[in-house]
């Protein structure tokens, strides 16, 4: 019979590869999301509601891959089995779904459906800003993922702290959840006049600056799934459950606008506050 001893390093490897699962589901997700893009772009000229469906699962898939990026560090937190490899397999997998997925899914869905013709110059203008800007979503992202790693590695001057209450800049699931959250609320249909797509590169710029950015966003890490919640906790994240199911399209893009919007609100209170604390200062040494 298996020894005791055995046993335990068997349960051990089985708690390393529960991590790397969701890592690997991260991936698929990322993989799906792509090639779902890529037939839609095939269908884009001759048949747009089959193409919408595609891109609707593609923004579907982002989606998922957000929970399951959430779920694999909170399970290596959780059962202890944090690793270098695990790290470096996520931020791998981030660049992939959080990065090139969201990229091509808004330049395909926001600039390629929607321009008429590419064979007038403002069109064709259109077109290459629109490759710019997935571009520098697709830096951006990886450069959040870079400064994260470095900030958090054992190598950081100020190691940040496992359970930070705070990221520093848009984490890229957040900036990729928006991509997908607005794709999902139109069922994938894309915008039906080409004027929306500069507002659409502001969107993209100002969410790819933010993840660069040193403005903080809650990172909720504090939310530990092995203490006890009170009873209203659960009532909430039931709800919460219930709105995604029922009003996926409207709840969803609700939440990741919010989100985006709730580093940017915190960031002109505190620019509030240290000014008001700033003025009489100045004025006791006047």
């Amino acid at each position: 019979m298996p020894s005791i001893r055995t046993n335990q390093k068997a349960l051990r490897r089985g708690a390393y590869l529960l991590p790397s699962f969701f890592t690997m589901a991260n991936i698929f997700c990322g993989y799906l999301a792509l090639t779902e893009v890529f037939e839609a772009g095939q269908l884009i000229s001759h048949n747009l509601a089959a193409a919408a469906g595609h891109f609707d699962i593609a923004a579907k898939a982002i989606g998922f891959a957000v929970l399951f990026d959430g779920l694999d560090g909170r399970v290596a937190r959780l059962m202890g089995v944090s690793s270098s490899f695990g790290k470096e397999l996520d931020s791998i997998a981030d660049a992939i779904t959080f990065g090139i997925a969201p990229a091509f899914l808004a330049l395909t869905w926001g600039v390629q459906a929607v321009l008429p013709s590419l064979e007038y110059p403002l069109f064709a203008h259109l077109a290459a800003t629109g490759w710019l800007v997935s571009f520098l979503f697709v830096i951006c992202t990886v450069a959040r993922l870079a400064r994260f790693n470095i900030q958090t590695g054992p190598s950081a001057t100020h190691p940040l702290h496992p359970d930070h209450k705070y990221f520093v800049g848009l984490p890229a699931p957040a900036s990729a959840g928006l991509v997908a959250a607005v794709v999902h609320a139109t069922s994938g249909n894309p915008m039906r006049d080409w004027l929306w797509t500069p507002f659409w590169f502001l969107v993209l710029i100002a969410i790819s600056l933010l993840m660069i950015s040193t403005w903080r966003y809650h990172s909720f890490k504090e939310f530990d799934l092995r203490r006890r919640r009170k009873f209203v906790v659960v009532v909430f994240l039931g709800t919460v459950v219930g709105l995604i199911w029922f009003y996926s399209q409207v709840f969803l893009l609700l939440l990741a606008t919010s989100y985006v919007f709730s580093g940017i609100v915190a960031k002109l209170f505190h620019a509030l506050h240290r000014s008001r604390v700033e003025a009489p200062a100045e004025e006791r040494r006047i």
